[in-house]
Parts: structure tokens; sequence; C-alpha cells
């Protein structure tokens, strides 16, 4: 059997209209990031979803609020987390990724490499068939949360996902025993 994953990204925040990243920082949705959140409900409700799994910065779990309430089961996981940038958390956007392929393996100062924020996600992806073999899940994340994604289930080179911009989609959808986990 394998578990079906769902991924999507939080929703639009203060921060990423202020040109910021955010990292290990909470963070807190904008307006367009409320509507955001509520049409991800729209669109996930009917999706036959076991659960949602969601990193437990503030921004994600808001989206994860907003868009299904008390609807389903919710599992905060700190391992979901965005990459920590350390001393970087909160700083010009432009500042923290223009040079993230710098950053691959050598932690931002005071936070960690994009490494180990992938090898963070292995490790979740390594538990989720304890309880979720068979079912369809959704989680809730960051940009670091869809690198682990790709390179754990897809086998992608982390080096290509930070050459490349980061581009958001109506969400990105895996297989989990179909592929290698980190």
């Amino acid at each position: 059997m394998a578990v079906s994953i769902v991924f999507e990204t939080h929703a639009t925040t203060l921060d990423n209209e202020r040109g910021l990243a955010t990292g290990w920082l909470p963070g807190e949705l904008s307006a367009v990031g409320r509507e955001q959140a509520r049409e991800l409900g729209r669109r996930r409700r009917p999706d036959g979803l076991a659960a949602v799994f969601t990193s437990d910065l503030a921004r994600a779990g808001e989206t994860t609020q907003v868009a299904f309430s008390d609807e389903l089961p919710v599992l905060a996981d700190w391992r979901l987390r965005e990459c920590d940038y350390g001393d970087w958390n909160g700083r010009d956007r432009a500042t923290v990724l223009g040079d993230r392929v710098d950053h691959l393996d050598q932690p931002y100062p005071g936070g960690e490499s994009w490494r180990q924020a992938v090898v963070r996600v292995g490790r979740f992806l390594a538990d989720l068939p304890t309880r979720w073999d068979g079912r369809r899940v959704l989680v809730i994340g960051h940009v670091a949360t869809r690198y682990g994604l790709e390179v754990g289930l897809l086998g992608r080179s982390l080096e290509q996902l930070l050459a490349q911009e980061f581009v958001w989609q109506e969400g990105w959808e895996y297989e989990l025993g179909a592929g290698p986990v980190c």
C-alpha cells in the first residue's frame, strides 16, 4: 500500500506581501491569505482526506484553521517547518534567498542548511506510514517542506531545486511508497 499525499503551501502572509523571508518566525496571514485559505478548504474538502498535517509555525496553522475549521484531524509537526534562516529570519527576501544555493550545506548564521531542513522532512515521511498507510493526507507547509517531499519521494536533486525559483501552484500530489525516502 501507499500513503497518498497532497501538499499545499501556507497562504500568503503579511511578511510575503512586505518581501520578507519569515523562516522560523510565526507569520500572520494577510487578508489575501485568509481568502486563499478559504479557497484551499473549498478545493480540498471533497478529496477524501483522512487528516491534515501542518507545520507548527503560526502561518501554516492559521491556514489550516481557516481552511478546515475542525472538520478533519489536524496534526502539527515541527519537522514540516520552513528552513531556519537563524539570524536572518524576518529579513528581506532577496537577501535571504538570493544566494540560497550557498546554504545547500552551509547553515544560515544561527540557523540550518537547506539539506538539514530536507532531512527533517524526510524523518516526517518515514513516520507517516505507521498510522496512515492506505490513506490520503494533506500536508500544509513551506518551500522547505516541498523540497523535502520532492527529494524524499521523487529523488529530485536539492541542488537543482535550489537553483530554480519556487513557483506556487494549487497543490502537488505524491505517493509515499512509490519511490525513495531520504
